[in-house]
């Protein structure tokens, strides 16, 4: 995130604020010395507004914010600002939806076969990266994720709304100690009701459960009001899609619908189904029945290129590495020279693929949702790489503006929030990104941020960045 002082290039105006709504979030001390705005009415003067739905940027706005909510919006030359506003003028600057994204984690690969809870570092990143909603694409932490959930939302703790998925859903066979796995149908139907109790908002599944266990923790899911998302192996997408579920993880980078030899419920491993993903060719009639099968049943995909850029050779080195604990950084800059050295890895082709056929899911009809998944080897830095999805989508072939909305207005309408978020609209929570320059044009302007604002609540980047700098991994 390349952070320019928003005090040194902005004008602003104070003039004296009216009393406080009753609407508007209360935060703690603790939370208010990361803030740069902390007002109830502002107003953002002479902003492109890139509003989130994929309509083209509008030049000289001004969204006026109060308690909260944004009450006003439109040109600069015709919308009133109220007394008592702060003002800010945005005039070169350009403002966005705050970022909601759908496969985030509150963990990070510590060691071999080891995740370590980074809740507290991590949600200040997402923060400062202009993330303002989140769901949490599987968990590790218990109830760690629930509990910081309720400090954001209490404002003890800086961070975005968070949707906190339940821990997995897995069969036997993946062998991680931190994974439950599941002992039957009925073990699958008593951990939703357990964590649906507990205060999880959604739940994911794994590579290794049956599908008679998947469609049963569909079942109760739905039951409940709740979503089902799966990162899969043993059970094909297809299958899932005839069982009910919600949304699927990693799009099609972990399919096994094209293994030749596929036997039911039984993964055949990661390395075989992303080899067969990277013989098949995208324009291929196997590949547009799948598509089809997929849109048809109103299944979403999410995409998640940021961690699987870091296996293909000869990709850049991810941003916010310096972020890191330094141990965690060697460890991870070693794995990287590794695979850049390898003339063999699969990724070489698969990359590629894997992004020509979520484009192709996308002209079809179908939904696409995106989020980063901070594992793999690491080096998938909460906030920066949020920023750089947004430009893998870009790479894909997606406009700037598809991939805007891809990361606002579709995740915030996947999760249930898009009344309240996910674009820029009258009535809507102010949670608005603040970027000098012009995403809609340049994509890589979204590493650009100023301010985020979160229900009106304007957060310095610098300062949640500097809070955390070299410890990431650590806390």
């Amino acid at each position: 995130m390349r952070y320019r002082s928003l005090i040194a290039t902005l004008i602003v105006t104070i003039v004296a604020a009216p009393k406080l709504h009753a609407q508007r979030p209360t935060i703690s001390a603790t939370v208010r010395a990361y803030t740069a705005v902390d007002t109830p009415i502002v107003a953002l003067t002479h902003a492109k507004v890139i509003d989130g739905t994929g309509a083209a940027a509008r030049d000289n706005q001004t969204i006026v914010i109060r308690d909260g909510r944004i009450i006003g919006l439109g040109s600069s030359s015709s919308v009133a600002i109220p007394a008592g506003a702060f003002v800010i003028d945005l005039t070169g600057k350009s403002v966005i939806p705050g970022l909601v994204m759908v496969h985030e984690h509150l963990f990070y690969p510590t060691g071999p076969g080891v995740y370590g809870n980074v809740a507290e570092s991590f949600t200040r990143l997402y923060l400062a990266g202009g993330v303002t909603s989140m769901r949490t694409g599987g968990n590790l932490n218990g109830f760690g994720d629930i509990g910081i959930k309720r400090d954001i939302d209490a404002g003890r703790k800086p961070g975005p709304w968070i949707d906190p998925t339940a821990p997995y859903l897995e069969g036997k066979g993946l062998g991680l100690d931190q994974v439950h796995e599941l002992a039957d149908v009925a073990d699958a139907r008593r951990m939703v009701n357990f964590w649906a109790d507990e205060g999880a908002t959604s739940f994911k599944a794994y590579m290794h459960i049956t599908r008679a266990e998947l469609g049963a923790a569909i079942q109760e899911a739905h039951k409940r009001g709740m979503k089902l998302t799966a990162h899969l192996c043993s059970v094909t997408f297809r299958e899932a899609a005839a069982l009910g579920i919600d949304d699927l993880e990693h799009a099609f980078y972990v399919s096994t619908d094209f293994v030749a030899d596929k036997k039911p419920d039984e993964c055949p491993g990661q390395s075989v189904g992303q080899k067969a993903v990277a013989d098949v060719d995208p324009n291929s009639d196997a590949v547009r029945s799948l598509i089809a099968d997929l849109v048809s049943h109103k299944v979403a995909l999410t995409s998640t290129p940021t961690v699987f850029e870091t296996f293909v050779p000869g990709r850049p080195l991810p941003p916010g590495l310096e972020l890191l604990d330094p141990q965690l950084r060697a460890a991870f800059e070693q794995r990287k020279a590794a695979i850049d050295t390898s003339t063999t890895s699969v990724w070489r082709t698969l990359f590629a693929k894997g992004q020509a056929m979520e484009l192709a899911f996308v002209r079809a009809g179908g939904t696409l949702l995106v989020g980063t998944d901070p594992t793999g080897i690491g080096g998938v830095v909460a906030g920066y790489s949020n920023q750089r999805a947004l430009e893998l989508l870009v790479e894909g072939g997606f406009t700037p503006l598809e991939a805007i909305r891809i990361g606002t207005l579709n995740g915030a309408t996947f999760l249930g929030r898009a009344n309240r978020t996910g674009s820029i609209a009258i009535g809507k929570d102010a949670d608005l990104v603040v970027i000098a320059g012009d995403p809609s044009v340049r994509i890589g302007d979204v590493r650009n941020v100023q301010i985020v604002f979160k229900q009106g609540v304007g957060y310095d980047p610098a300062k949640l960045i500097a809070s955390v700098k070299g410890k990431v991994g650590l806390f």
